[in-house]
């Protein structure tokens, strides 16, 4: 597939962004990328998503010239889940293409912008297969996974966002980081049970399975709520972190989390601060003061202030 010249590639760092249809990943990408390139990185965004037609960032490499949906469905006679895996098993037999693709910007901050078809990143493996190759390839990538925050003001919907979540995360196999996008939106269809911290750490599942037993619904499937909030917390692995693409410090703080999970910050790439190096040696961002910050500009509080329902707890 590859020419082995006996030269090993320049490390290249970048993220991978998957989600949900819907979840903000292309938003995310441009955001990122403005982000990046004024903090002087040089940001190369690869589109993965062959379904992906109309593109609100300058694309440097676009999947859609291998191999678009639309062909393919047209083609092979396939609705558009099937077709898109279908375009992914191309993409795997067609790694040389991207290689080279690849191959044309040296020295840059990568963002690949992925298709939003769950079933990509829980059970298929084309996807998986793609992001192991950019491995040998010498890439150090964080896997980025956007979910929407407003789920988090439905327990229901929440706890089928942690076991999406959970099973990404074991299936991708990369450094993981989960994202709760459009924070600005978290109560449009609804009310937090919990303060954010509760959603963003994801605590005790117990109190949450409390409000779903309320519901005569989910009453009946109580034993399985159980078992799958059992799972998850057995697992201790999923947690999240809020975004706003709008806002600046929230993205500063998705991009110290990435940096450290993908060991960009550890690199000579770029000069950091004492700050940047500090909380990453020791694994330690305030989060718990970013969280209350979060929650302060965009979840209302009845009566008291956040510090003082703090104080009451």
């Amino acid at each position: 597939m590859s020419s082995h010249t006996g030269v090993k590639p320049s490390l290249r760092f970048g993220q991978v962004v998957i989600g949900p249809a819907g979840s903000g990943k292309t938003t995310y990408c441009r955001g990122m990328q403005e982000f990046l390139t004024s903090l002087g990185r040089k940001v190369v965004v690869v589109n993965m998503d062959p379904a992906n037609e109309t593109l609100p960032y300058s694309c440097a490499v676009n999947i859609s010239e291998l191999v678009t949906l639309d062909d393919v469905m047209e083609s092979m006679k396939l609705g558009p889940n099937g077709g898109l895996l279908y375009c992914m098993e191309y993409v795997e037999a067609n790694l040389d293409w991207l290689e080279n693709k690849l191959k044309e910007h040296s020295d840059c901050y990568f963002l690949f912008d992925c298709p939003g078809q769950v079933e990509l990143y829980t059970h298929q493996s084309s996807v998986k297969n793609i992001f192991s190759q950019l491995a040998k390839w010498n890439f150090r990538l964080t896997s980025v996974h956007l979910v929407d925050s407003h789920y988090c003001a439905d327990p229901a919907k929440f706890i089928s966002v942690l076991c999406t979540s959970l099973s990404t995360m074991l299936h991708v196999e990369l450094p993981h980081v989960n994202i709760l996008s459009k924070m600005d939106l978290i109560e449009q269809y609804g009310k937090l049970a919990f303060n954010l911290d509760f959603y963003t750490e994801v605590m005790d599942l117990t109190y949450l399975l409390d409000h779903l037993a309320a519901d005569p619904f989910f009453k009946k499937f109580h034993r399985l709520n159980e078992k799958l909030a059992e799972v998850i917390q057995d697992y201790s692995l999923v947690s999240f972190v809020p975004l706003n693409v709008q806002d600046r410090e929230s993205m500063i703080q998705v991009l110290r989390t990435v940096d450290k999970a993908n060991g960009y910050c550890f690199g000579d790439l770029e000069e950091r601060n004492l700050q940047a190096m500090m909380s990453a040696a020791v694994g330690a961002d305030f989060q718990f003061d970013s969280t209350l910050g979060v929650q302060e500009r965009y979840v209302e509080t009845i009566g008291k202030t956040l510090e003082e329902e703090m104080m009451d707890l």
